[in-house]
């Protein structure tokens, strides 16, 4: 989906982070509902860490999580059952392992950041899920990111110098600031038209009903 500025566009901006399962069910819901209500829409991504103080080593994902939310072994299976289950009813396939870990985000946000000048943000966020649920890569390494880049045709050279040279740090940090700053604490969050947020994956129904109240003027 296009970045797109035009009369009839539904915007729709969409807080979110690349290690959120729920963030891309979620996407996968509205992007459903987008085309049974067959409307013009443009999405932009914009970015929040989960957990903006793990290590450059992460954490295994299981343990991070039962910690994180003091759930059991066996409601972290259930969840990972649940999620996969409902992703592949949406096309999207988790492929959770006992070995998965959680990672810092930080520098994948920045490389979207520099994706979006580039006109690839939609494409290189839709790869970074993919490359974390599906190819359980390590997405807080440099080489692993420019190798997520240069499969969507961004520049893997370029790539690698932003996210060595960090130019698009303070950027994506004041961004980030500015969610948390206006009552965005968890993701993911879907703002429509610039004035009505919608917190969690709603489902496809649920978004169908929101985008059609909207495109057909009423307050959601």
């Amino acid at each position: 989906m296009a970045d797109l500025d035009l009369e009839n566009v539904l915007q729709i901006d969409i807080v979110s982070d690349v290690v959120c399962p729920w963030c891309i069910v979620g996407f996968k819901q509205l992007e459903a509902a987008i085309a049974q209500t067959g409307v013009s829409a443009a999405v932009k991504w914009h970015p929040f860490e989960l957990n903006p103080d793990m290590p450059d080593e992460g954490e295994n994902l299981r343990e991070h999580i039962m910690r994180k939310y003091g759930t059991s072994r066996e409601q972290s299976q259930e969840a990972r059952e649940r999620l996969t289950e409902i992703g592949s009813g949406l096309g999207f396939d988790f492929r959770f392992t006992d070995d998965m870990r959680m990672v810092n985000t930080f520098k994948a946000h920045q490389l979207i950041h520099w994706a979006a000048s580039e006109g690839k943000e939609h494409a290189l966020k839709m790869a970074l899920f993919e490359a974390y649920f599906q190819a359980r890569k390590n997405l807080n390494e440099n080489e692993v990111l420019a190798g997520v880049a240069a499969a969507v045709d961004l520049d893997r050279a370029e790539a690698l110098k932003v996210l060595e040279d960090g130019r698009y740090a303070d950027q994506v940090r004041q961004e980030e600031t500015f969610w948390t700053q206006n009552g965005i604490h968890g993701v993911p969050a879907v703002i429509f038209e610039r004035r009505h947020l919608v917190s969690g994956a709603q489902g496809v129904d649920n978004y169908t009903a929101i985008i059609r109240q909207l495109t057909n003027g009423e307050a959601a």
